[in-house]
């Protein structure tokens, strides 16, 4: 961890709150447990003013809460630095984006004293089931495919694809050979050396994990997430078969209501990846768990989705974790959010070298929100 000199003292003086929409390149489909996502993102933005210094990022702080927090000095929301207290985690992202601008450092400096330049490796979260419209399967899978490429002319090296069709949107037997065609099309696409995750938001039960794996074994999955809901009894099963069909296959998950129990399943080999939302239980939960996932060789890529600047935070959270494996990009743009200092090269985020978060956000911009259907206290 970097030198940290600030001014302690420094009291939040005001706390402003509100939604920046912005749209992704493409719509985003159905998963196997809901409906189309669609273009349109919401992230939630806080500022918060101390010392003459601002922190934007997201937030989930209500007026209430910002009342509380105000007056507050900044050195007293911290324990151990960089680690923010519990009470005060709904303005985490903003804090330290403030913490970095005051120090004149990026985030991924403080938390684990990495020099510039930083290239982290992400993969495009878009994959998702945009294909149901299609009756045949290998239609469908080039049309899959042709999005990935989308993916790949934007710098991707690794890609997320959602399966599980068969669990709500098709027919189970029909599902089951649409997610195959669609996963070997794409590794077609995007070439031997991509990585491919799969991501099964828990349609799969144990049995149908294994046929889904089989019939992409030439595909070399680098990923499997949530392929069922959370039983450390069938996680060590799907290990042991694993391992007997020589798979290198990873198993991960943990992004949304996780079992408390996945550390310690990590912990006994059932789980290779865990991946906890960088926003809640956040970024501070992760710094707290980091002594424990390099003492076991525990790898972590952290969940958002939706959010926008998570892409963002999840690369400079990479620089404190050993084990970093990939940050999620949830390809968007916002009025306001001025993200053109970052580049996605060869597979990798290009994080600049800027203080805080590295984004930056336009005063005029973020006002009008704010007055308009947001909160500010002081």
């Amino acid at each position: 961890m970097a030198d940290i000199n600030f001014d302690r003292a420094a009291k939040i003086e005001r706390i402003e709150w509100a939604r920046i929409p912005g749209k992704r390149p493409r719509p985003s489909g159905k998963n196997a447990r809901l409906e189309v996502h669609g273009a349109n993102v919401n992230p939630p933005i806080a500022r918060i003013t101390a010392g003459g210094v601002s922190g934007f990022g997201w937030s989930n702080v209500s007026p209430e809460h910002a009342r509380r927090l105000i007056g507050q000095m900044i050195g007293d929301l911290f324990e151990p630095l960089p680690v923010v207290k519990r009470d005060a985690r709904a303005i985490e992202i903003p804090l330290l984006d403030w913490l970095g601008r005051a120090t004149k450092q990026p985030v991924y400096e403080i938390v684990g004293n990495v020099p510039a330049p930083l290239a982290v490796p992400c993969y495009d979260t878009s994959l998702y089931f945009d294909d149901l419209h299609i009756a045949d399967h290998a239609e469908a899978a080039k049309f899959m495919a042709d999005e990935a490429a989308q993916g790949l002319a934007r710098g991707h090296r690794a890609f997320k694809i959602k399966v599980g069709r068969g669990a709500l949107h098709m027919p189970l037997a029909d599902g089951m050979k649409r997610d195959a065609a669609i996963v070997n099309a794409i590794r077609k696409q995007a070439g031997p050396d991509a990585s491919i995750l799969v991501d099964a938001n828990n349609g799969f039960n144990f049995n149908l994990t294994k046929q889904f794996l089989e019939e992409t074994a030439e595909s070399k999955l680098f990923v499997i997430e949530e392929a069922f809901h959370e039983d450390g009894e069938l996680y060590r099963r799907l290990r042991e078969w694993l391992n007997q069909k020589n798979m290198k296959t990873l198993i991960a998950d943990g992004e949304g209501d996780y079992s408390r129990h996945l550390l310690d399943w990590a912990l006994q080999d059932r789980v290779d990846v865990l991946q906890y939302d960088i926003f809640h239980p956040g970024f501070s939960h992760w710094l707290e768990l980091a002594p424990t996932l390099h003492g076991h060789g525990i790898k972590a890529a952290p969940h958002h989705y939706g959010n926008l600047v998570g892409n963002h935070v999840s690369c400079h959270l990479a620089a404190a974790l050993d084990g970093f494996v990939f940050a999620e990009w949830d390809e968007a743009q916002a009025d306001g959010i001025d993200t053109t200092a970052w580049a996605i090269k060869d597979g990798k985020a290009l994080v600049p070298d800027r203080p805080g978060f590295g984004l930056e956000f336009e005063e005029k911009a973020y006002a009008k929100r704010v007055a308009e259907e947001g909160f500010a206290v002081s």
